[in-house]
């Protein structure tokens, strides 16, 4: 999900990396659950596989953002393993980005069919991410790391700015003091 989304809302993305991203979100809401219910369902695991290669194409061309910087912090100093540390972060970083993501985060939840036509893209953005944390909540993940450290922030919030900008084309750029928020927004 995380490597679709951050392709999709990211500013080197293409006609062909947004096309692939879409496709890859439509099938996670549509099969992701009854995947992770029910595992012997081989049309549902390979609706994943097929996701999980769209996603990856896409973000291999368009790049990921601040979820993926924050998530490969937490998984070196805390060795929290990677998908589970983007699933718990996205929603926040969503979030986090406000107006910026607006449009696109509603073109997602109109393809997802979450959205009426009468919202507002802020609206719709909410739905979008509001449908994350359900998702994850299904799935039993958890709302937050909290195994981060306080001391541990000032590092891991350089590390990450080092990663994020300039290598990722974010749809924002964060600072200092909005990395450390979102550190304790994440922990708390």
């Amino acid at each position: 999900m995380t490597h679709a989304v951050e392709a999709y809302i990211g500013k080197s993305n293409t006609e062909e990396t947004k096309q692939n991203s879409r496709e890859a979100v439509q099938l996670i809401f549509n099969k992701l659950y009854e995947s992770y219910i029910n595992g012997s369902n081989i049309n549902a695991r390979k609706n994943m596989q097929k996701a999980s290669y769209l996603a990856g194409v896409a973000f291999t061309r368009a790049y990921v953002g601040y979820v993926h910087a924050i998530a490969h912090t937490l998984g070196g100093f805390y060795s929290v393993p990677h998908g589970l540390a983007n699933a718990i972060i996205l929603p926040y970083v969503l979030e986090y980005y406000g107006k910026s993501v607006y449009k696109p985060l509603a073109e997602l939840a109109d393809l997802i069919g979450i959205s009426n036509s009468s919202d507002t893209d802020e609206q719709k953005s909410k739905k979008f991410i509001d449908a994350i944390r359900k998702l994850n909540e299904d799935m039993s993940i958890p709302k937050k790391v909290s195994c981060i450290l306080d001391k541990d922030i000032p590092v891991m919030v350089n590390r990450a700015l080092k990663e994020a900008n300039p290598l990722y084309p974010v749809p924002k750029i964060l600072s200092k003091v909005d990395m450390v928020q979102l550190y304790h927004i994440i922990k708390e």
